[in-house]
């Protein structure tokens, strides 16, 4: 994975679930988004070694395809996954506001 600028968001897990949270995808497919709404470009290993630790934490799982190309889709728990990680990352960043609003 190459190196994000330091004002991306750059957890790969985050990134993946965030992606999958639009409807199923191939990997492929995942890495285009998250170049486009992240700024990050993920390599292969990165993004297929999240992957299967996503999948075996059940918070995705494949999907069945006529096509070569693997898609994959956040299951319920990954649903409430994502959820609860981007309210905690809403909750710090209002926090942070807050705090710099009182320099």
């Amino acid at each position: 994975m190459l190196a994000p600028p330091a004002d991306r968001i750059s957890d790969p897990a985050l990134l993946v679930l965030t992606s999958l949270a639009e409807g199923p995808k191939h990997g492929y497919a995942i890495m285009a988004d998250i170049l486009a709404f992240a700024g990050v470009k993920l390599g292969p290993g990165t993004l297929y070694g999240t992957i299967q630790r996503l999948e075996e934490r059940k918070l995705l799982q494949p999907v069945q395809s006529d096509d070569r190309r693997q898609p994959y889709e956040l299951t319920p728990d990954g649903q409430r996954h994502i959820r609860e990680q981007l309210r905690m990352l809403q909750s710090v960043t209002q926090l942070g506001f807050q705090r710099l609003e009182a320099l």
